[in-house]
């Protein structure tokens, strides 16, 4: 059986719109992350799951261990409900929060926050300045891991940390390591330029020999730099972790002695975006399903809503794809929209009202910020139903 009519079959009792997660695709995804890591332990990135029920199926896992969230908020009630070992890998100027933190030794032991200056440091010190007792904070600092070339002319990879070099790293390192109510534990670089960049483009031949140069030597240049930063700040913090890479670059990442550990999530679900890498290859996990409701002319159909655009630069990459049935394409004057989208192409043809069109969203985690609950399909029925964040009526950002 096809996976469309799997997928109608399984669902049949449910009113589109709605979303659903293949646990053998899923499954399958998770293994795969597994042995790319080559025995390292995953950190899972929250942001690319977003759903605590699923964090835990995932973290019940070999292979995985810790979490990677994306706001002090969301650690907080993660904690709370038993997550441990939670990093946020963002810096956090929520006043709120950090005094909630500071107030919660079971919260602090458990949480780690990232920073990359004193600026964010002296922000926490007023913070929690009216805190007691106040506990002692966790810190993990964030380095730059793009790649620079030509003097400064070429740059690529997310404009994160200012943090760059080894004398940099150890200066703030130092630092942490004298002020009273902070403890410096793990390192952290984010190599977007290698993970979260397809070296198989469809935009040819070409420019994928360019990404794949870009690529090479980022690898090597940051395995260095990222060597020389452990050994300098070992020297004034016993780190606990050094996390770096993502799901474009586990089996990169895992190569150098000084990783500890690496982050992924977006590969358990394999959006669109992760379509485009030679490196590696995943299933479709998480699909979304509208309905048809008009047919405007031969050879289209619109379906309701349908505007879920990935964050990241704006352009067609961040279409969510219209996956089965194989063949529909966007109208070019309209493309995803808010309360309904008209798709083109043969299949459009065969489809009458109330049919299913399932997509996939360009990302991961975001998928969810739409939908309150994931239909959890397996061996051609659904299984169980879990909410997402937003079903747990929580929306970070």
């Amino acid at each position: 059986m096809d996976d469309r009519r799997r997928y109608d079959r399984a669902t049949a009792a449910l009113e589109p719109p709605f979303a659903i997660l293949d646990l053998e695709a899923f499954h399958a995804n998770a293994a795969a992350l597994v042995r790319r890591a080559a025995g390292k332990p995953i950190r899972v990135a929250t942001k690319s799951i977003r759903s605590r029920p699923l964090l835990e199926r995932v973290l019940a896992l070999d292979g995985f261990q810790g979490l990677m969230a994306f706001t002090l908020p969301e650690a907080l009630w993660l904690a709370e409900r038993g997550f441990g070992d939670i990093l946020v890998a963002y810096p956090t100027a929520d006043r709120e929060a950090l005094a909630a933190l500071a107030g919660n030794a079971e919260a602090a032991g458990r949480i780690t926050l990232t920073v990359d200056s004193t600026e964010q440091l002296a922000f926490m010190d007023h913070a929690v300045a009216e805190v007691h007792p106040r506990q002692e904070i966790r810190i993990c600092i964030d380095i730059d891991a793009g790649f620079v070339a030509f003097g400064g002319k070429f740059r690529a990879g997310a404009l994160r940390s200012p943090l760059r070099d080894a004398d940099q790293i150890a200066a703030l390192a130092a630092d942490i390591a004298k002020r009273p109510g902070y403890r410096l534990v793990g390192l952290l670089a984010y190599e977007a330029q290698i993970a979260g960049v397809g070296d198989a483009p469809r935009t040819g031949a070409a420019r994928a020999r360019v990404i794949r140069l870009m690529q090479a030597l980022s690898a090597r240049e940051l395995m260095v730099r990222r060597g020389r930063i452990v050994n300098a700040v070992r020297q004034v913090a016993d780190l606990e972790f050094v996390n770096g890479g993502g799901t474009g670059s586990i089996e990169r990442t895992v190569r150098e002695k000084a990783v500890t550990e690496v982050a992924a999530g977006s590969g358990l679900f394999h959006p669109r975006l992760f379509d485009f890498y030679s490196r590696f290859t995943g299933r479709p996990a998480a699909l979304f399903a509208l309905p048809v409701v008009r047919r405007p002319s031969p050879g289209a159909v619109t379906v309701l809503g349908g505007g879920y655009l990935a964050s990241g630069a704006a352009g067609p990459s961040r279409l969510p794809q219209p996956y089965l049935p194989a063949g529909l394409r966007y109208a070019p004057d309209e493309g995803a929209g808010e309360v309904q989208t008209p798709l083109l192409g043969r299949p459009a043809e065969d489809l009458r009202i109330g049919d299913r069109v399932w997509f996939r969203h360009a990302k991961a985690g975001e998928l969810c910020e739409r939908f309150d609950t994931l239909h959890l399909v397996e061996s051609g029925t659904v299984t169980d139903s879990v909410p997402t964040y937003r079903g747990e009526s929580k929306t970070f950002l």
